[in-house]
């Protein structure tokens, strides 16, 4: 059975998992398929040469499942990248070209003059075509030479960091009190020597100290991105602590949620049907704490209010 525009349901759900992972998706991951899921459907094809129908019909869908399965495909089939693109995917471009000391600029997702130097570099000592657009050859033999380079970093660093990306209004002190660290220890483990950070630089975060965390078993509806928001960390540090490699949840898998010990509750936003009663049974704390928590003054919830939990 095809899945176009209008679909909803499990199977739209994988789709939209799998094209975030190879970088064709962005949204998130509904089970109801979009625009954004057709546009990003429409764009796969056209790296693989089939036609762009946006509709994910048996072909398409082999593929997609073809490239996402870590056992039979070796090559990435990534986003071209070329001056002027934006993104994440030019994020992971920079980060890599960084690591591989191509590269020697701000981590700031944008492919400016500076990056594209840094690909035609590669390009040149890589026996590819120095034309600074990032096509399948020259993400190969990027992905190949960095998976070679943190093959080699974990056998010599113990695995006993989890790493962070900036955001903005990040500070090293925030960091390092969110995760119960130094800034100290921090800079030494990145190697920094000044307190300044860029938007969208990935840290190294030491975890000796990191032993304060809850557990959280995922339902239905549930993503990273969402969790990460409800806990006030991110999805860098839940992924690190618990050593996931994609996106992906199943529903009942248990996590472990790194927490801050200053913040004393966790974020909810009110869905049909919930009641102040339900809410503290999931959360084993009780109507009075959440009333006096949030100020409320009657039992009375709204559909999308956002209520403080007490942890």
């Amino acid at each position: 059975m095809n899945l176009e525009l209008g679909s909803i349901g499990e199977e739209v759900k994988i789709i939209q998992a799998k094209l975030k992972i190879l970088g064709f998706y962005k949204g998130l991951i509904t089970g109801s398929f979009g625009p954004s899921l057709e546009e990003g459907v429409a764009s796969f094809q056209k790296s693989i040469g089939l036609q762009e129908t946006g509709i994910v019909n048996p072909t398409t869908k082999e593929r997609i499942d073809f490239y996402t399965n870590p056992a039979i495909a070796p090559i990435s089939i990534l986003p071209t990248l070329k001056k002027g693109d934006t993104g994440s995917n030019v994020l992971d471009l920079q980060t890599k070209l960084k690591a591989l000391l191509y590269y020697t600029g701000p981590l700031n997702s944008n492919f400016d003059l500076e990056t594209e130097n840094a690909v035609k570099r590669f390009q040149l000592n890589n026996n590819l075509t120095a034309d600074g657009i990032v096509g399948n050859n020259t993400w190969n033999a990027l992905n190949s030479l960095y998976g070679n380079l943190a093959d080699c970093s974990l056998e010599s660093t113990p695995n006993n960091y989890l790493t962070y990306t900036v955001v903005p209004g990040d500070t090293l002190y925030a960091i390092a009190r969110r995760y119960n660290t130094t800034v100290a220890a921090i800079k030494n483990l990145n190697n920094l020597s000044s307190n300044i950070i860029n938007i969208g630089q990935t840290l190294k975060i030491p975890t000796n100290n990191i032993t304060n965390y809850l557990t959280y078993t995922v339902k239905k509806g549930d993503t990273l991105y969402g969790i990460a928001k409800s806990y006030e960390t991110s999805v860098n540090a839940i992924k690190s602590l618990n050593n996931l490699t994609s996106d992906i949840l199943s529903i009942g898998q248990v996590l472990k949620i790194p927490v801050n010990e200053e913040v004393n509750y966790i974020t909810y936003i009110v869905m049909k049907n919930d009641t102040l009663y339900s809410i503290a049974r999931r959360y084993n704390t009780t109507v009075n704490a959440i009333k006096t928590l949030n100020n409320l003054t009657s039992d009375i919830l709204s559909i999308g209010q956002v209520l403080k939990i007490p942890n």
